[in-house]
């Protein structure tokens, strides 16, 4: 394929690096943009970095500089990797600005990222769901205490299972207030082994694939270490939900295997997630988003980003008293940040570290919170977050 340039959003995520070294890789020029000072991206020797306003705080001054980007550079797809998505979707959709992004109408966007709207999304396609109830007030959430023990309570707007409670005491329902700006649900609890898949697709014909198992969270959201795997009832349910969505685009989700084979849906981020460390070959890639071929994962061994495996993963282990399996996971996996000929993005860890770090001492929120805090979209009425 001819030489193409590609913009790259959220440079503050490991994915938007590897994103922008598979491409680079392949010889195509990237520029990839974030808010932050120092985004690890940023340190990276295959694409240039650019600083925007806040697609949170700013979208109008966010969307008009990325405006500019693309057209003083020729930018040919826009690729988005987190939340800024949603921003980007919005100002393509409803103010009329030219951005070729590689991603689904901001109205599809949303109803994929609800929590709520996600299921009924997959119900309406045929698709085995989970009990899930919207929770806009406190006469819905009495309606399902009693059940509580067996259920899993989650914002509809939210990420790295924010604020999740998993089978509460129904006493504990206490603490959680939802209304209609700031919706709940409430959804069965579903034993067996959670997956996760990530794909890319064009015009509702899957183009890539990868599926993975967590072996370490952020808390209980985000994969910091993961093993990639393959099973025919991910591939089949991606397969239904992305020609049933005509889905083009990156979308992701969060699955349950039940013993008895089937895989039901929990939930959905309509972006890149850690699937997409398991691609290595740029070339391949590329063509794959350009529409003109299919790209299978050709990484098999288990991946983690150490520093966050450390930083998220020691604590909770030595709690539960797994510091044994944490140190055989940080043995076993390789790690993600490596790529032959770029070692700045894994020396710039610690910089977009104490980034993240500050901002949420100066903003009282956890770490966690701190990384998506100016980019992240919580549904429509953002005031109310």
């Amino acid at each position: 394929m001819e030489r193409q340039t590609f913009l790259v959003t959220g440079a503050r995520a490991p994915v938007a690096l590897h994103m922008a070294r598979l491409l680079g890789s392949a010889g195509h020029r990237v520029v990839l943009t974030d808010t932050m000072r120092r985004p690890i991206g940023a340190a990276t020797g295959f694409a240039r970095y650019e600083r925007t306003p806040s697609p949170r705080f700013d979208p109008d001054a966010h969307g008009q500089a990325i405006s500019r980007i693309v057209a003083r550079e020729g930018v040919d797809l826009i690729l988005p990797t987190c939340e800024e998505v949603f921003h980007l979707a919005r100002l393509r959709d409803e103010a009329g600005l030219e951005l070729p992004m590689f991603a689904p109408g901001f109205d599809r966007l949303a109803q994929a990222h609800s929590k709520h709207a996600f299921i009924e999304l997959c119900a309406g396609l045929g698709l085995d769901v989970p009990e899930t109830h919207l929770l806009r007030g406190l006469a819905d959430l009495d309606r399902v205490r009693d059940r509580a023990g067996d259920m899993v309570f989650k914002p509809v707007w939210s990420r790295f299972a924010e604020h999740v409670l998993i089978r509460p005491d129904p006493r504990g329902l206490d603490a959680i207030t939802p209304s209609p700006t700031r919706p709940w649900v409430a959804q069965d609890y579903l034993p067996g082994t959670e997956l996760c898949a990530y794909a890319v697709a064009h015009e509702g014909r899957l183009s890539a694939l990868a599926t993975y198992r967590a072996l370490a969270r952020a808390g209980t959201g985000a994969a910091v270490a993961f093993a990639p795997v393959e099973d025919a009832a991910v591939t089949a349910f991606v397969e239904r939900f992305v020609a049933g969505t005509d889905w083009s685009g990156q979308v992701s989700f969060d699955l349950m295997r039940l013993a008895d084979g089937r895989v039901l849906p929990l939930e959905c981020n309509p972006r890149a997630t850690s699937g997409l460390y398991v691609f290595r070959d740029g070339a391949s890639f590329a063509r794959m988003l350009a529409g003109e071929a299919t790209c299978d994962p050709d990484v098999t061994r288990p991946q983690a980003v150490h520093l966050a495996l450390w930083v998220y993963g020691l604590a909770p282990a030595l709690a539960k008293g797994r510091l044994r399996d944490f140190l055989r996971i940080r043995q076993e996996t390789d790690e993600l940040l490596d790529w032959p000929g770029d070692p700045g993005a894994k020396r710039a860890q610690l910089v977009a570290l104490v980034e993240f770090a500050r901002l949420a001492l100066r903003r009282r929120i956890s770490l966690l919170a701190a990384t998506t805090y100016d980019i992240e979209w919580n549904g429509p009425d953002q005031s109310s977050i």
